[in-house]
């Protein structure tokens, strides 16, 4: 929206931008972050200077309403500021991790678990949560895979669009809501090897059908602002990046709201070796099409210079302010500033969201294997054993960006979920050694309390050693066993990629020490990525993914263990047998020597690279059968519709879910297309016996893509394969084509 158009603004806000002096709109334009790692800056002078447009991580509503009493009440223009936070899966009731809502491949529980989130958050004061993050990742070497919807761009944008819906109910200023944002725009999952701010390099064709159709969802979902990416995108930063913030966003998208840079990201472009100094890399942002500098002054130093100078005119300022002051508007904070400093302990203490994060958790976690009908355990057992160093962890449940240091006494951790389940039998825990990042968090130097772990030694290997032991003899001395292993919350996130994917620490060879007492084994895993769990795949008879799962991940562990939730979650991303596989996913294209024919063995001669599980898997204890599977035509035009229908059948005694998912291939085009894409899911609930007929519609957006040699978005007149199944290799399938 340019300054041209001020007058379709409010007349109010119209009125309020002439009146505003320029150093007052590049405090619009000014972000600072206020909490204990950025320590003695005191935002009150600023704040009167009209120097400050949002503040992040603030969460006490007493201190937001009195830093907003002096923007309101002390400053030139009386202008109100956003408060802000990541509000990432949660706020004061925490929910399952972003990726682990995703594999639940049920968007209303991920709408209301933000719904519960935005409730919260504002109740406190908070305007704005830098989430969702709708990043596209295909290499789970990455830290931050935990915060998005893993491999798919479909999958990734029906869920993109459930994040922004729930935060923002209705539209932008919705009661109990509060803005989202995108980030981050855009490729920063693809980094050179899963390495957090390294470059990414992406072709346009990529870019297109691969990581920007999320956020093209989110934007037609009415998402508020965006966020820019740290890293270099085909050696320009995303900070600075016009193709991305001008002429896609706003020329081609049309986005109206504003965009933001990640902490520190616009002083960073000095430092990515892209611009000359701070002055530069102010002009390169705003010019850019960089509305909002977050954390790093940089505008705040240089902009006013530059206009002086006649370097940005001051045209440009106002077209970078009025989509803040127009958000601020539309959020009703000119006419009520201030929080209810009494309503969050009421909203917070709600028993129903508690409720909601344990019926989320359930439907998150995904079942691996259940080999022999182990699972669900009987409650009638007397003798449980609960073996492994997160047994007890309470962090995990909720992954490192909680913004409540209280998270651990709310937390329930698995044992005891599983000891709330049992009260009549005899559970022992026993974690054995211990498992340790083997570098720091970058977040432990400026924020140490947060991971108080690493402010005591380190084990030592005299100390594991008895760890070991005493765990393997509690697991001796019960009839079941259930190891809880994984990674701890520093483990996965922001600043924690890893080389590797395999259990941390000794956590495989007490496995298999356990599993060699002849006991039945439950392998249960807390973790932000996928893990390489061959051993256990071939060894361990029941294994079940948890993920990260909220502060009532231990019951809801425990409901989906002894049979009082039945799993019904898919993966959202492939697992890989070896990090070294990576990036290994569904979508790819077809090569000369493909996995059907007789000659293939293996892309690398030392063992076979075909996913450990593939993306869609997901086990039940029920059973599910898809038959009848039919078109509405062998034959269709380009820009028609075509429908696909198919029975799913329960074919068990027990009542459970099943995500149906629709794939389609198209044999040839412009261009190679994957061997598979997804493109249509339902999650459908069965009674024993029941079967239900189920409708997916093909229309032309799903069979256009951009091409590479076309340079522009085509559908093509070709011959299409279509499956419908419980995963990415199912084997139901017919055919049909487009012509012209």
């Amino acid at each position: 929206m340019s300054n041209a158009n001020c007058s379709n603004a409010p007349s109010s806000i119209a009125a309020l931008m002439k009146k505003m002096s320029l150093d007052e709109k590049i405090g619009q334009l000014t972000e600072i972050a206020v909490a204990e790692f950025y320590k003695g800056q005191d935002p009150k002078e600023e704040i009167r200077k009209g120097a400050v447009g949002a503040i992040m991580y603030v969460t006490n509503p007493k201190e937001i309403n009195e830093l907003q009493r002096i923007a309101v009440e002390e400053s030139p223009s009386g202008i109100p500021i956003l408060f802000a936070l990541d509000v990432i899966h949660g706020f004061r009731t925490i929910f399952p991790i972003p990726l682990a809502l995703a594999s639940s491949w049920d968007p209303e529980t991920v709408e209301r678990a933000q719904a519960i989130a935005a409730k919260e958050a504002r109740s406190a004061g908070i305007h704005w949560t830098f989430s969702p993050m709708i990043d596209i990742c295909r290499d789970p070497r990455w830290g931050r895979i935990k915060e998005g919807a893993g491999e798919d761009p479909y999958l990734g944008s029906v869920i993109a669009q459930a994040h922004v819906r729930g935060y923002q109910g209705v539209g932008i200023g919705a009661e109990d809501h509060i803005l989202a944002c995108a980030k981050h725009f855009a490729g920063y999952g693809a980094s050179d090897g899963g390495r957090d701010y390294d470059p990414v390099y992406l072709s346009e064709t990529q870019l297109r059908n691969d990581y920007l159709p999320p956020f093209r969802a989110a934007l037609d979902a009415g998402v508020a602002t965006f966020m820019s990416a740290y890293m270099d995108l085909n050696n320009v930063p995303a900070t600075a990046n016009r193709f991305l913030l001008k002429e896609i966003l706003r020329d081609e998208w049309g986005f109206e709201g504003f965009v933001v840079s990640d902490a520190s990201a616009v002083s960073n472009l000095v430092l990515q070796g892209f611009a000359k100094g701070g002055r530069d890399a102010a002009l390169r942002a705003v010019s850019a099409g960089l509305n909002m500098d977050m954390s790093s002054r940089t505008y705040a130093q240089h902009l006013a210079g530059l206009v002086r100078e006649g370097l940005i005119s001051e045209e440009t300022i106002d077209d970078a302010v009025l989509p803040i002051l127009l958000m601020k508007h539309r959020m009703g904070l000119f006419e009520h500033p201030y929080a209810d400093e009494s309503k969050f302990a009421q909203v917070s203490a709600l028993p129903e969201h508690r409720t909601e994060a344990r019926r989320a958790a359930q439907r998150s976690i995904v079942l691996l294997k259940n080999e022999g009908g182990l699972l669900p355990l009987e409650k009638g057992a007397k003798r449980f054993a609960v073996i492994g160093p997160l047994g007890n962890a309470k962090d995990v449940m909720g992954g490192n960006g909680v913004p409540f240091g209280d998270f651990k006494t709310t937390a329930v951790s698995v044992i005891e979920g599983i000891r709330a389940k049992l009260p009549d039998s005899t559970v022992a825990f026993m974690p054995g050694p211990s498992i340790r990042r083997d570098i720091l968090p970058f977040f432990a130097d400026m924020v140490p309390d947060l991971f108080p772990e690493f402010q005591k030694p380190a084990q030592t290997l005299e100390e594991a050693e008895a760890a070991f032991q005493a765990a393997l003899e509690t697991a001796a001395e019960a009839d079941t066993v259930v190891m809880v292993l994984g990674e701890d919350d520093s483990m996965a996130g922001e600043y924690a990629s890893r080389a590797s994917l395999d259990l941390p620490g000794r956590q495989e060879e007490l496995l298999k020490a356990v599993v060699a007492l002849g006991k039945p084994v439950v392998l249960v895993l807390l973790n932000g990525r996928p893990l390489s769990i061959v051993w256990a795949s071939e060894h361990v008879p029941a294994i079940v993914e948890a993920w990260e799962p909220g502060n009532e991940g231990g019951n809801a562990v425990a409901d989906i263990l002894f049979g009082d939730a039945n799993p019904g979650g898919k993966l959202p991303i492939t697992f890989p047998r070896k990090a070294a596989h990576a990036p290994l996913y569904y979508a790819r294209n077809i090569t000369h020597l493909p996995e059907s024919s007789p000659m293939y063995r293996s892309r690398y001669w030392d063992g076979p690279v075909i996913p450990l599980y593939p993306f869609g898997f997901g086990l039940s204890y029920s059973s599910f059968s898809f038959s009848n599977l039919r078109i509405s035509s062998k034959q269709i035009t380009v820009g028609q519709t075509l429908e696909v229908t198919v029975n799913v059948s329960n074919t068990s005694a027990i009542t459970g879910d099943e995500v149906a998912q629709l794939y389609i291939h198209q044999r040839s085009g412009s261009d190679s297309r994957p061997m598979r894409q997804l493109k249509g899911f339902q999650r459908i609930t069965l009674q024993p016996g029941e079967t239900r007929t189920l409708t997916f519609c093909l229309d032309s957006n799903a069979l256009t893509y951009w091409s590479a040699s076309a340079g522009k978005w085509v559908q093509d007149a070709a011959e299409f394969d279509v499956w419908v199944g419980s995963d990415s290799e199912a084997t139901l399938g017919t055919n049909f084509s487009v012509v012209e």
